[in-house]
């Protein structure tokens, strides 16, 4: 069987060729019922020759759990340019409308199919928590890549964890790209994104989003140093730290503003600690500290 004859008339429903213009129907709106591969193949590339008969058997033989379908990147290159694909065969897995997996490469029979149960298998709790405790482990060691890889594996596996989906954009913000941080966010379908894990990285990027500029703490000190009372100037300071990641500095500036005044700014001191307390997360030392001196600040 030849690449095109996925496409002819009668052919199996589970095999199709698509579109730049179908991509959204067939594939996004699509893997919302079953997960869909999408293979990015052109017509001169010699693995993608040998992985095509190999993918499509396996996608039959499982019988419906999954569906695959084919993009000619010579034909319709805008999509594989928007997903980051630089090499083919390249093999992505869309599940309710997110690409969670792939895999690039001409690949045996047996992979696929692990590949494809990977997908497809019933997946519980307790090996959701597993994993994401792995890949916090490497987010906190720093190992970017590492953690971004699990993140995904789970989101495989799971495609409405949105810890997975948090862990993904914290990765992301940690390695400077706020601008790919808040488009994962942006992709996230509305129904999740008021979770709390989401709101957290939220208020983690827009944190991060605000960071100084060189010499703005510094002026900010000079500035509050000449008015102690300028609380405005001690709010901005606090913000300033928080972003720079000097959290306590920041958590002490705003309690100082709560202690003095709780009224001011409509209770904006108290209102911005919440906030940062929601982005570095409950178990963070700054959290845990600040959380007990402004219970006892508000409830002496």
């Amino acid at each position: 069987m030849t690449l095109s004859d996925v496409s002819a008339p009668g052919a199996n429903a589970l095999i199709k060729d698509t579109t730049t213009k179908d991509f959204g129907a067939d594939v996004v709106n699509e893997s919302r019922n079953q997960p869909v591969l999408v293979d990015f193949w052109a017509p001169w590339c010699g693995p993608c020759k040998q992985l095509g008969p190999v993918i499509e058997k396996v996608v039959k033989e499982a019988g419906g759990k999954v569906k695959l379908v084919k993009m000619n990147t010579d034909e319709h290159p805008t999509i594989a340019g928007q997903l980051g694909i630089k090499s083919i065969p390249a093999v992505i897995a869309f599940v309710d409308g997110q690409p969670v997996d792939g895999f690039v490469g001409a690949q045996p029979e047996g992979q696929i199919k692990q590949f494809i149960e990977r997908l497809t298998k019933p997946f519980d709790a307790a090996q959701a928590n597993e994993i994401l405790a792995e890949a916090d482990r490497l987010f906190a060691e720093n190992d970017l890549p590492g953690a971004a890889e699990i993140y995904g594996a789970l989101l495989a596996q799971a495609p409405k964890d949105t810890r997975a989906m948090a862990g993904l954009v914290r990765v992301q913000i940690a390695a400077g790209d706020l601008e790919g941080a808040q488009a994962l966010l942006d992709s996230i379908p509305p129904d999740l994104q008021n979770e709390q894990a989401l709101a957290a990285v939220r208020a983690q990027l827009e944190l991060a989003a605000n960071a100084p500029e060189e010499g703005e703490i510094t002026r900010l000190e000079s500035q509050l140093a000449a008015n102690p009372a300028d609380h405005q100037t001690r709010f901005d300071l606090a913000v300033a730290f928080a972003a720079a990641g000097r959290k306590e500095e920041a958590v002490d500036h705003l309690l100082d503003i709560v202690k003095a005044d709780r009224a001011w700014n409509e209770d904006g001191a108290r209102k911005q600690l919440v906030q940062f307390f929601e982005a570095w997360g409950p178990m963070d030392p700054a959290s845990l500290s600040g959380r007990r001196r402004l219970s006892s600040l508000l409830f002496a």
